[in-house]
């Protein structure tokens, strides 16, 4: 875990994917759910598993986390569709994944690539090419996406206030490429991706400052549950309006925040509102 060592009075952990920057949509549509469909074997039913594999990374309060876990529910709720088991394809979902997810910490690469190492086992094994096939698709196709308009102003009024962290599941690899390219690693002081450990691990730093002097900035729910257990405040950005989100934050919650203003209704109002944009069930339950 980072352990930070404070230099202001705030501290403001942010993710990045769907965030910073607005990058969910090309990195799940063209590269996670396409070699989810190729290493998995689901091409027979691609169009279901297409519509689990959204679901579950864009669309419910699954949203943005680890791809691991993901890929277990992707695959269980494509298995569960009548349409799936009337074409009689097979999806098994392999224990030893379950398993390994349920007790490794620190979900990424260099973990899987020592668990296969030490267990040679061809699931894992599945796995870690599935997971390496999408960090090349990543590499290879998203660039040249932009931070959210007013994400780099509000970074700037955050300076010798408050300080930052990038906090997410993604690759550190692939958040220091985005976050160069773009020339914002100058604003935060560290960029914490999954081999950091679990946002939670990493928001633990928030307990370093006085109470209602942190927060989290985030897109989904995964982001709240590492803010809540570390009392740290959380700001939404709403999947689908992020511009508005960014808008409301620079000219309004960022004020609040260090004026003292944000704990309570206005923190409240912001909960209420960003838990109606991701249905727990998917739509082909409707």
């Amino acid at each position: 875990m980072y352990d930070l060592k404070p230099q202001h009075p705030f501290f403001i952990g942010i993710d990045s994917d769907g965030c910073i920057f607005d990058t969910m949509e090309i990195k799940q549509k063209e590269c996670f759910t396409p070699n989810t469909i190729k290493y998995w074997g689901l091409q027979g039913v691609s169009k279901y598993a297409r519509e689990a594999c959204e679901f579950v990374n864009l669309y419910s309060p699954s949203r943005g986390i680890n791809r691991f876990p993901a890929l277990v529910e992707e695959l269980e709720w494509t298995a569960s569709r009548p349409e799936v088991q009337a074409r009689g394809v097979k999806i098994v979902v392999p224990q030893v994944l379950k398993d390994w997810i349920a007790r490794e910490s620190k979900l990424g690469n260099p973990t899987l690539i020592a668990e296969v190492e030490r267990t040679h086992d061809p699931d894992l094994q599945k796995t870690l090419d599935w997971s390496l096939a999408i960090n090349r698709a990543v590499e290879d196709m998203v660039y040249g996406v932009p931070p959210f308009p007013l994400v780099r102003e509000s970074l700037q009024k955050m300076q010798g206030k408050a300080d930052v962290l990038c906090v997410s599941q993604t690759p550190n690899e692939a958040l220091i490429r985005e976050w160069q390219e773009h020339d914002l690693a100058q604003y935060v002081t560290e960029i914490c991706g999954q081999e950091f450990g679990t946002k939670k691990e990493v928001m633990m730093n928030a307990s370093k400052f006085a109470p209602n002097h942190a927060l989290m900035i985030g897109d989904a729910p995964g982001d709240f549950k590492a803010a809540q257990p570390n009392n740290a405040l959380f700001y939404p950005i709403n999947p689908g309006a992020e511009e508005a989100s960014w808008e409301r934050f620079y000219n309004e919650a960022l004020d609040k925040f260090f004026n003292g203003t944000f704990a309570g209704a206005y923190q409240q109002m912001l909960l209420d509102e960003f838990n109606k944009y991701l249905p727990v069930n998917p739509p082909w339950l409707s």
